[in-house]
């Protein structure tokens, strides 16, 4: 049987290389997904602009939040990868009230939306955002994250089911 003998240094060269193809795809930011194209344009648009409209009146907490609180479905769960789970509309609400308004506001990462159609339901939208926290000097900059919106095509309109917000 012939054995082969790899130098010490060779055998550390080459699990470099391994490691840094392994941890190449790995970053500290999310990626948008590349060449992504709306199965329905039209409803892409409107789930766009709902998530604009949403998030206006999360910013700016306009009308003591009515507005705001109009888009969720009273049967809500909303997910947070810090807070944890939520199923009371008027507890997300509040939460808001307290702990957003006039300290946090949400930028949406342009070009990161995506919408899937749920037949006879509604749609997914998947998105990638960053809050800032207002108390802090302007230009600091906000870690990107997650989220995923579950809309439902109720007879009253779009509404917002189920929220997971990773950060």
């Amino acid at each position: 049987m012939h054995q082969r003998n790899f130098s010490l240094p060779l055998v550390f060269l080459l699990l470099a290389i391994l490691a840094s193809q392994c941890s190449g795809t790995k970053s500290s930011g999310y990626q948008i997904t590349k060449n992504y194209r709306p199965d329905d344009p039209d409803l892409y648009d409107t789930i766009v602009k709902l998530d604009s409209i949403f998030f206006d009146a999360y910013n700016t907490c306009d009308r003591n939040l009515a507005k705001y609180a109009a888009f969720y479905a009273e049967d809500l769960e909303f997910y947070h990868d810090q807070g944890g789970l939520s199923t009371s509309k008027a507890d997300v609400v509040e939460s808001t009230r307290q702990n957003i308004c006039g300290r946090v506001t949400r930028e949406l990462v342009p070009g990161s939306i995506e919408v899937y159609p749920i037949p006879g339901f509604g749609a997914i939208e998947y998105g990638l955002h960053k809050f800032h926290n207002n108390q802090q000097p302007p230009g600091t900059p906000a870690k990107v994250g997650r989220f995923t919106a579950v809309w439902r095509h109720d007879p009253d309109g779009w509404k917002l089911a189920r929220v997971i917000s990773l950060h």
